[in-house]
């Protein structure tokens, strides 16, 4: 198979991976791409690809599967080399000071930096404990939206109190005959706004709270339920008649053996210098969610930031005898690419 050879090995496709790829490349250093998904995106394609996203500055509302597609666009011009389907499972550093990290599928690549852009790590939703729930998903049991319109005209349940199940619950009531909000305490653990949005559309009868709930079981034919039981906690049931069932409880963390490598961790994430997004082995950076400093804020702009920074302080580890002489993007301009060239480069 061979060893590759890059500037830059970045673990983590998801938006801010794929803006350290246009960041590193602006910079003049080459980037390799390694995630476990089939496909670039992270969170943003594997979870919610229809998910509006309103703090991307100058898009009012942007679609993650959207946001995406022109972040990738915006990586092309740099020619990255994408690994997906596979996994770090070890990162050793040789003698002349280079990174050797090999995959679980035993693709090589040899690289002067690394940045991890692993959102949460290795993740996972986490599911409701309900009898026979298996038999349900994928088909009236979800843990994801791929597109609306599946759910158009159908009755709906969402179930969990964060930010996934209320700003889904206000973009499905635009297309489902009935949608239901199961939450098991009375206020909510979303964006202000958000619920806001959500209490207003509840009282013109677009959504129907049920709080404070739980779910308790499914009963339908075949893989389509066709009704949800819930209890409250004081023991009281309630049987919502329902085509789908959409679970939003956050996701199941597992850094996997990013967590051998010798790194300073702290529970799921990795300490580094937010000056720099270094972390404590040198050449080594950490950005976006899996990042962690005093007063973080897992925001996806906040890792479009660290980025940039780890960019700029990585560029002495590719090219130590060529000063960095910082211009900005308008000064330098960036190379052109084709759309169909784009478009192949996506495929591969």
């Amino acid at each position: 198979m061979g060893t590759h050879t890059t500037d830059i090995a970045i673990i983590g496709a998801g938006p801010v991976g794929l803006f350290a790829v246009f960041q590193c490349g602006m910079l003049g250093m080459k980037a390799h791409v390694i995630d476990a998904l089939p496909e670039i995106g992270g969170q943003c394609s594997a979870l919610y690809p229809e998910k509006p996203i309103y703090d991307i500055a100058a898009h009012p509302s942007i679609l993650a599967g959207h946001l995406i597609d022109a972040l990738a666009t915006q990586a092309a011009p740099f020619d990255p080399t994408y690994h997906l389907n596979q996994q770090v499972v070890s990162v050793m550093r040789d003698k002349g000071g280079d990174f050797l990290l090999v995959t679980s599928k035993g693709t090589e690549i040899r690289a002067k930096a690394v940045f991890i852009a692993a959102g949460p790590g290795a993740f996972g939703p986490n599911k409701p404990p309900l009898t026979g729930l298996e038999h349900f998903e994928n088909v009236s049991v979800h843990y994801m939206v791929r597109d609306k319109s599946c759910f158009a005209g159908k009755t709906i349940v969402i179930a969990g109190g964060g930010d996934s199940a209320v700003d889904w619950a206000i973009s499905l009531s635009e297309v489902a005959k009935k949608t239901y909000i199961v939450h098991r305490r009375d206020k909510f653990r979303a964006a202000p706004d958000s619920v806001a949005k959500l209490n207003a559309l509840c009282s013109a009868g677009k959504i129907e709270k049920c709080t404070p709930y739980h779910l308790k079981g499914l009963k339908g034919e075949g893989a389509h339920i066709n009704t949800v039981h819930l209890e409250a906690l004081e023991g009281e049931a309630l049987d919502i008649k329902a085509d789908h069932l959409l679970c939003f409880y956050g996701l199941k963390q597992n850094l996997g053996p990013i967590k051998d490598w010798g790194l300073d961790i702290d529970g799921f994430h990795i300490k580094v210098n937010q000056a720099t997004s270094e972390t404590n082995q040198k050449g080594i950076f950490a950005v976006g969610d899996i990042a962690s400093y005093e007063n973080k804020l897992k925001l996806i702009t906040t890792g479009f930031a660290e980025v940039a920074q780890a960019a700029h302080y990585a560029h002495r580890y590719v090219h130590p005898d060529e000063a960095l002489h910082f211009e900005y993007s308008t000064t330098k301009g960036i190379p052109d690419i084709h759309d169909d060239q784009i478009k192949e480069k996506q495929k591969a």
